[in-house]
Parts: structure tokens; sequence; C-alpha cells
């Protein structure tokens, strides 16, 4: 297949991706700092060359709705927001996986809370990993740490969400979103055909009517013992999600004898304070969860539980330090260190934090 270099912002990555990767539909509306994925869509114009849908709703909440019933029919479809958009869209994102429907969004996340600034921030953990809307359902989250994981993430989102039949979010900031680096394109697919939804996703509402039942998409089931049942299915699937699909990245990590733990632009920065904190004798490595849920539990226990201490470094006022927790168990002390409000950490300030809790 041919590759392609290009320039562009995270932002951007991301619409180029959904362009190339088959996507069907982008419904969205402008919200700082992630307004280029609605922007670059409308002036690629890829109705005029794949076919994909690209519309601006009138709110978060019809975008949302819009998705809802894009994939109902099988089709892939996406959204994208920053932090006080995407919360507008919880409620909607609960009923697609009541309904168990994929489909992709991504939040760019902004500082907060309320509508806070455009700086950029980790803070939408909790709502992003935990369910921001109600019911027992996951959000399947992925943390790209570039604009070239902004790119390949898109597709991977697609293909997660059609597996477990799940919502997927791409949980980004302002730092990956709007900064500009070289990013490996691939070549456009096409999207898929009416016959390939008929034939492979037999739950769809494609108006066909092949075997002779109908074929009702909804959230909604008023008999409690179904319902329980309903949520037996959904819960095996994401028990399976946790097994099969958990990721992570681990940096200089097999002589470590502390360890950075960190996602998305705070990794990238923690990159840098690794070499820091070497050059002056403190051997620390870093592990950098890849999927925020489902939390590579198993390998922040096998490498932290080798260290004397943890320093989960985050851009918020401390979120994931818990899934951390929970992973190490008692053994191995956890300490926090974190900028949150659109204050970016910088390398010096993680080693000084570090060299603190060495003392």
């Amino acid at each position: 297949m041919a590759k392609e270099l290009k320039l562009m912002k995270g932002n951007q990555a991301i619409a180029e991706a959904a362009i190339r990767c088959g996507c069907d539909g982008y419904f969205g509306y402008p919200i700082t700092p992630q307004s280029e994925v609605l922007e670059h869509l409308m002036a690629e114009r890829p109705y005029l060359t794949t076919g994909m849908v690209v519309l601006q709703a009138e709110s978060e909440l019809a975008s949302i709705n819009m998705v809802y019933a894009g994939a109902a029919c099988g089709k892939r479809v996406m959204t994208s927001s920053s932090s006080p958009g995407f919360s507008l869209m919880q409620e909607g994102l609960s009923y697609i996986a009541g309904a168990e429907l994929p489909a992709l969004c991504v939040n760019v996340v902004r500082g907060g809370p309320g509508l806070g600034t455009i700086q950029p921030s980790q803070s939408d953990y909790f709502q992003t990993t935990k369910g921001g809307g109600h019911g027992d359902y996951r959000l399947i989250t992925l943390a790209p740490a570039s604009v070239q994981e902004m790119y390949d993430f898109v597709e991977l989102g697609f293909d997660l969400a059609f597996k477990y039949r799940n919502p997927v979010a791409i949980l980004s900031d302002g730092v990956i979103g709007q900064v500009m680096e070289k990013v490996m394109v691939d070549d456009y697919k096409p999207r898929w055909t009416d016959e390939y939804i008929e034939k492979t996703c037999p739950w769809a509402a494609t108006g066909h009517r092949s075997t002779g039942k109908h074929r009702i998409v909804t959230s909604l089931e008023l008999e409690a013992l179904k319902q329980e049942a309903i949520n037996d299915r959904i819960q095996a699937k994401y028990r399976k999600c946790e097994e099969e699909d958990a990721r992570h990245e681990a940096i200089q990590c097999d002589d470590a004898e502390y360890l950075f733990v960190a996602y998305g632009s705070a990794a990238r920065i923690c990159m840098k304070a690794v070499e820091l904190a070497r050059a002056e004798g403190i051997k620390v490595g870093l592990v950098r969860p890849i999927t925020l849920w489902p939390f590579p539990t198993k390998a922040v226990a096998e490498i932290g539980g080798r260290m004397k201490k943890i320093l989960s470094v985050e851009m918020n006022a401390g979120q994931m330090i818990e899934d951390v927790k929970l992973a190490v168990g008692c053994n191995v002390p956890v300490e926090h260190f974190g900028r949150y409000g659109g204050v970016i950490p910088t390398p010096v300030e993680i080693v000084e934090a570090l060299k603190k809790i060495v003392k």
C-alpha cells in the first residue's frame, strides 16, 4: 500500500485518517482546541471523492445522536469535541453503549472545570475511563502521544469499536491536537459497501429482510431480568477487552529503580525527564498507558512491583493515580505530580518532583 509523508497538526491528522480509512460520516460542532478536525474535513470535501458525509450539527447533543443513528446502520461514523462539548455527549454515549453499537469519538481536552481555558489539560480522565454517562458501561479509550498516533488510532479505534460493538474514545489534549509533526499516511481505503455491512453486521438496521426478522436497535428494556442479561453480556465483553486489548509502552524499565507512569503529552515530557534524571544518576523508567481503559493493570503491576517508588505524572489534580495504585496495591508507594488548569509541566519540574520522593 502506498505511503505518503505529510506535515500536519494532530487535529488535522484525525480528520485525514478518517477520510483515508473509509469513514462513512463525521458529525460535529466546533470548539477550541479541536476545531481543526471539522475545518480540515470541510476543506478536503471528502463527500466529492469517497462519499463521506461531513456535517456541522447545531450542537454537540445533535452530533452524538447523529452518530447514534449512523452506527445503528452499521456505518463507520465519528465525532470530535473538547471537554465541555464532550460533557454534553455523555447521555448519547451511554445510549450507544447500551444499544451495543460501534462509534468513534475524539476529545481534545482543555482545562476546566466549567468553561475553564482553551489551554491543554488531562482533566477528563475520570469522565472518559469511568463512564461519564449513566449506567454500567465503559468507553474503550486510546491515548495518543504523537501526531502519528492521532492518525493511527482512528482506524484502530474503528477496529476496536466494531470488534466489541462499543463506543471508542480517543483522549487527546491541546498539545497533541495543535502541535505539527510529520505523519506517514496510508492510501485511501474504500468505504464499506451495503453488501459488506449486511454480511458482517447482522445487527445493523439496514432495511434488508433477508432473515425475516425485524432488526430493532434500542437501549431500552423494561423487564429487569432481561436488562440484567443484557448487562451480563456487556460486562463479559468488557472482560474480554481487558484480556486482549490493554496496551502500553515501557521505556528504560529494565534497570530502573523508580518509575514514571504517564500518558499522552505528559508521557512525552516524561521521556525527557527520564533522560535528565538518568544523567544525574537516578535510574528511572517510564510506563506509558496507550489504552486508558482497559488500563494496562498487569503491566503496571509487574513493572511497578519491582520499583522503590512510583510517580504518576498527570496534567490534572490526580486521577490516573487511582488506577496506578489499584495495579500495584500496597507494595510500592505511589505519589502524584501534576499541573492543571492549562499549565504544562516541564521536564525539570518532573525531575525535581522525582528527587523529592527519592529522598
